[in-house]
């Protein structure tokens, strides 16, 4: 079965809001194995949308539509879907009933224009709306399928439960993907490595995909239903790890951040940081996450180097003869670092983001990363590309490789 999925609202045309409903719908269709095949933005226009659902019913079986449905003359979705399906709108009671019993719950006067949205396709399948007023519905007709569906994101996943569920009646086949997460290595190096399983893909397949900073596999099956697609993608996923297995850093589309943060807590570490040229980015990102209170002792940004001399004891001749930039200064960091807070595992950065402040001898991007654990210590040195912004998230990035390897090799 092939879909298109129709976004409707000049406000998505226009940029003012984020159509975050497009990815959402394509994940969950391609999960029941449903094949998305075309995406469509349209303004509040009845012509227009007659033209896009014409073309789009001439190109797939099934048609879901988000937007429109709400009271105001603009929204003409349910009205243009009517026209095209041959049918008429009438109205439907217990809609009618629900967005009554709506505004009296929430106390407040129904408008006349609300009843318009108790107005639905004659012969459709109603859903109910549990978030808001604007029912959705679903029309068969001519061995095609309209889904229409509210545009605000809570409404329209709180509806597409039920949608889920009469979808999986009309699929034969379940689509199931493992996405596994690689850092420290190039999509085009990591394509290279794989070409020959890319080119000899039929089912499973395999797409390679970049991001800042990382590069992702996804391995996608299609079969009877989940257990046999996994057991398909199995094998592809063991090929993959004997060429690639050093770079591989999630199996389950997780950041690299969520990983040493798991492994963290699980483990019982202690962490501390120094940052400087991060600024407490590392921290930032390893507090989003619940439950770090359990592995995170503290972070302490250092920014000058009177604070480098004052928190952590960096020497003041260290910072005269080889400035704050240096390896040297990022190892008496962190053991500064290891004599204040004990911790399992200590790290230091100090780097030059830029756009100011790089030499010849040590140019905008260069970057220290120092990490005391046990009685060892570790000092790298990077040069990262880019700009203030990339540099300090890449750094992060590499702060948290560090850790995975250090936890992995424990």
């Amino acid at each position: 079965m092939n879909c298109s999925i129709i976004s409707i609202g000049t406000e998505i045309l226009f940029g003012q809001i984020v159509n975050t409903n497009t990815v959402y719908l394509s994940q969950e269709l391609n999960s029941l194995g449903i094949n998305v095949y075309n995406h469509f933005t349209v303004g509040d226009n009845e012509g227009r949308l007659k033209d896009v659902l014409d073309y789009a019913l001439s190109k797939s079986d099934l048609i879901i539509t988000t937007g429109g449905l709400g009271p105001t003359q603009d929204d003409l979705t349910k009205e243009t879907i009517a026209e095209v399906a041959g049918k008429e709108l009438e109205m439907h009671q217990p809609s009618f009933e629900r967005i009554c019993n709506y505004f009296k719950n929430i106390n407040r006067k129904m408008n006349e224009n609300n009843l318009k949205q108790a107005y639905l396709p004659k012969d459709s399948i109603v859903l109910n709306n549990n978030c808001g007023t604007a029912p959705g519905f679903i029309i068969e007709f001519d061995e095609k399928i309209i889904i229409s569906l509210p545009g605000p994101p809570k409404e329209m996943k709180s509806m597409f439960g039920f949608v889920k569920d009469y979808l999986k009646t009309k699929s034969k086949h379940t689509i199931h993907s493992k996405i596994l997460r690689f850092f420290g290595i190039g999509e085009s190096a990591l394509e290279t490595a794989i070409m020959d399983l890319i080119d000899q893909q039929s089912n499973p397949t395999i797409a390679t995909y970049a991001k800042e900073g990382e590069v992702s596999v996804r391995i996608t099956a299609k079969a009877e239903n989940e257990d046999k697609a996994s057991k398909m993608i199995l094998p592809v996923i063991k090929e993959i790890e004997n060429r690639l297995g050093e770079y591989i850093y999630s199996y389950n589309d997780e950041e690299l951040v969520e990983v040493v943060a798991k492994k963290l807590i699980e483990k019982k570490i202690r962490i501390s940081l120094a940052e400087s040229c991060t600024g407490g980015l590392i921290a930032a990102k390893l507090t989003s996450i619940s439950g770090i209170s359990k592995s995170l002792d503290r972070s302490i940004v250092t920014y000058s180097n009177k604070a480098k001399i004052e928190e952590l004891g960096v020497k003041e001749i260290t910072l005269k003869k080889y400035g704050a930039v240096s390896e040297e200064t990022a190892r008496e960091m962190v053991l500064g670092l290891k004599a204040v807070t004990g911790s399992d595992i200590c790290l230091s950065v100090t780097g030059i983001a830029g756009p100011d402040g790089g030499t010849k001898e040590k140019p905008v991007g260069l970057v220290y990363i120092a990490i005391a654990y046990r009685e060892n210590i570790i000092c790298k040195q990077y040069n990262i590309f880019g700009d203030r912004n990339r540099i300090r998230n890449y750094t992060s990035m590499l702060a948290f490789n560090m850790i995975r390897k250090i936890l992995k090799n424990k």
